[in-house]
């Protein structure tokens, strides 16, 4: 059972800060809840130094202006799982992040672990404990925090700060910490954290499916919806969901009582936003489009050109094998038929992926490499000399 101090005071947060500021490393984790609103709403911070000092601070009670110093402080190193959700949060407070950092779920696949593996799943797999899922889907909001609560939290960073040393080391040790900055920086990275609602149509599934007016009019309403939830505070769902923007782009309804036949409007959205949203359908009727992604306007594949590909795939396994690692780190088909098409916008074209695996499967497509089966197996000659 881990040992841990609630944090309520700030007395308490001071002397904790103090402690924290000794150390080069802290694993850093956070409870929050967001299925009412458009913003994250931060509940609790858990903070572990690498004597396994554990700290579950409370932002409800206290002011962490003190914590944040520490947290911001560029050099302590800040652990955590999985970093993207945490981070916005701190994002969302101070406009901008806590560099640097360290993320257990990118750095695990480059040992050879399954790539954005689940942080139960890594603690079983490197320190054999298997962690409890009681409150997974418990209100953070709720005070008092029960004594299960509180420990559940302090789990976190506890065996988070027991996996980064061996992790650390055994990325020095292949040479592969260099390999996750630009990884790391990405996180880093204001824009990570920022979708401008011009943009927001992106997240919409039925994109793609769409063109003419019908884009444009889904453009507009994402936009109109993204700002609205913003300024509300409210679950971009709650305000229209997908289904029903992609079906008002569709249909480009006229009249406000044409909009009781599109499922997901029901009688309350339509008064309080029927006239928007006719209003606007209206003006972006005539407007062109956002151009869609260039990677969603790729034609299919040719039957050669999939045969090119299931080499590459090959090629890549053996590649990955070869280093230890799993394929899928390295790129998916979607990274191989940008390679195919001779795409610049490929990860595999990009830093440490190009140096282990990119330029050999460009070699590969150019014919430089003799591929054949053997034992049912795949095997690449070296490069032809001519």
């Amino acid at each position: 059972m881990s040992e841990y101090t609630f944090i309520d005071q700030p007395a308490a947060l001071n002397a904790a800060c103090g402690e924290m500021r000794r150390h080069d490393w802290l694993a850093l984790d956070t409870e929050f809840i967001r299925e009412k609103t458009f913003y994250p709403k931060l509940c609790l911070i858990q903070v572990a130094t690498p004597e396994l000092q554990l700290f579950c601070i409370d932002p409800l009670a206290l002011d962490i202006a003190p914590l944040l110093d520490v947290l911001y402080d560029p050099g302590i190193t800040k652990v955590l799982h999985a970093a993207r959700q945490d981070l916005e949060i701190f994002h969302q407070l101070r406009g901008s992040l806590p560099g640097p950092v360290f993320d257990t779920q990118l750095a695990a696949p480059l040992l050879g672990l399954p790539e954005q593996m689940g942080y139960a799943g890594l603690v079983r797999e490197r320190l054999g404990v298997d962690l409890p899922k009681g409150h997974s889907r418990t209100d953070w909001a709720q005070r008092p925090l029960s004594e299960d609560q509180l420990r559940y939290a302090a789990d976190d960073v506890n065996y988070l700060a027991q996996l980064y040393p061996p992790l650390h080391d055994a990325l020095a040790a292949k040479g592969r910490l260099e390999w996750l900055a630009p990884d790391f920086q990405v996180l880093l990275e204001p824009a990570t954290y920022s979708v401008h609602p011009e943009a927001a149509w992106l997240r919409i599934k039925e994109a793609n499916r769409l063109k003419g007016a019908s884009l444009a009019i889904l453009q507009d309403l994402a936009a109109w919806r993204e700002e609205r939830a913003r300024r509300e505070n409210k679950p971009r769902k709650w305000i229209l969901p997908d289904d029903a923007l992609a079906t008002l782009a569709r249909l480009k309804p006229k009249r406000k009582v044409e909009l009781e036949r599109v499922r997901g409007l029901n009688p309350g959205l339509i008064r309080q936003f029927g006239d928007d949203l006719i209003e606007r359908i209206q003006a972006a009727r005539g407007r062109e489009p956002q151009p869609l992604p260039a990677f969603t306007r790729l034609p299919p594949l040719s039957a050669a050109e999939e045969a090119a590909l299931d080499l590459l795939q090959g090629a890549l396994r053996l590649i990955a094998d070869a280093n230890g690692l799993n394929p899928a780190v390295l790129g998916g088909r979607k990274d191989l038929e940008k390679l195919l098409r001779g795409r610049d916008d490929c990860a595999l074209l990009q830093g440490w992926r190009r140096r282990l695996a990119g330029d050999t499967l460009q070699a590969v497509l150019a014919g430089d490499y003799r591929a054949g089966i053997r034992a049912g197996r795949l095997e690449l000659e070296p490069p032809l000399r001519g």
